[in-house]
């Protein structure tokens, strides 16, 4: 099997690569300036996909099928998570895939399976009054830019006649080598735990490797056409994920900082305009905070089971151990 995993230099591509390995011959997808440090097997073949250069992109893919032919599988995880100018969300994750996309198929380079990574928040949060999880047929109504492009291109794949997609959607996706979730286990390794409003959140997970398992397995089963939510399929209360991640630390106590949600919000949609005015978008902004405040993260991964026949082998209570083992063998703890 010939395989691209798109985005392979972060922290999921990195995952996907290495199990992609044991399925054939792999091709990553990453800038020439990106870091190879989590790449580094001698079998691993590279491409520098030019997303924004439509034109030059067929030329290189034609390129590429004289020399080496088509990819049986192409895994796109390229894509934005956050950026200094919000209106770069639509123009990576949605203009380039389109790009990309379109030059598949004026190079005759459309794979068997086009599997794309989205996100939950291509849904937006749950209600949060009653509380009842996401179903794929269910209205999306995502409240980040972020969570738009990645609806906007879910949507442009669907509009395509006969093109072989699969679409995915993970919860909140940690494990080793992850940033965001690492930051909250550091704080709460200096004993400070803190939280945005007074009412707990219901959250899920994914770990990284049980992802890439679902990834793998919608191929194995050539889930083409197929939409699924991705998580472990337990649902965690913020403050019990907390009492979890302090346990794994081996953290007796932590001083709580409860910081009010309509605080939150007014310091996020100040620092969103402030920073507007000179083109940038500040790490705590409106989009953040709609994020940080939403009550439920709940979703329905029965399809992904009954389908694919998925199973986590990574429930979060073997998950944070591995991680945070993971982090201080680094010396990220």
């Amino acid at each position: 099997m010939k395989i691209l995993v798109t985005g392979a230099s972060g922290f999921i591509g990195s995952f996907i690569v290495e199990e992609a390995l044991n399925r054939g011959e792999v091709w990553a997808g990453l800038r020439a300036s990106s870091s190879k440090k989590y790449l580094p097997f001698p079998d691993l073949n590279f491409i520098d996909i030019p997303y924004s250069k439509r034109d030059e992109a067929v030329a290189l893919l034609k390129e590429h099928k004289e020399k080496f032919g088509k990819w049986d599988v192409i895994i796109h995880n390229m894509g934005l998570t956050k950026c200094k100018h919000i209106s770069d969300f639509d123009r990576v994750n949605f203009e380039y895939t389109k790009n990309f996309i379109e030059a598949l198929m004026e190079a005759d380079m459309v794979p068997e399976q086009f599997v794309y990574m989205s996100s939950l928040s291509a849904f937006g949060p749950g209600n949060p009054e009653s509380l009842a999880e996401l179903k794929l047929d269910d209205e999306p109504k995502p409240d980040t830019a972020y969570g738009f492009s990645k609806l906007k291109t879910e949507r442009y794949l669907r509009s395509l006649q006969n093109f072989p997609y699969t679409i995915l959607r993970p919860t909140g996706v940690y494990g080793p080598r992850e940033k965001d979730y690492f930051v909250m286990l550091q704080t709460l390794s200096r004993h400070l735990n803190p939280a945005i409003g007074f009412e707990p959140q219901f959250i899920t997970f994914i770990y990284v490797k049980d992802l890439v398992k679902a990834i793998f397995l919608s191929v194995d089963k050539k889930a083409v056409g197929k939409e699924y939510f991705v998580a472990d399929g337990d649902v965690w209360n913020s403050d019990d994920y907390t009492k979890l991640a302090m346990k794994k630390l081996g953290i007796a106590w932590a001083v709580p900082v409860r910081v009010p949600c309509f605080l939150v919000k007014a310091i996020a949609y100040t620092l969103d305009t402030v920073c507007g005015w000179f083109g940038i978008t500040p790490t705590l902004n409106k989009d953040k905070y709609n994020i940080l405040s939403a009550r439920n993260w709940k979703c329905d991964i029965e399809p992904l089971k009954k389908d694919l026949g998925f199973k986590a082998d990574y429930p979060l209570d073997k998950g944070l151990e591995e991680c945070i083992e993971w982090y201080r063998k680094e010396g990220w703890l």
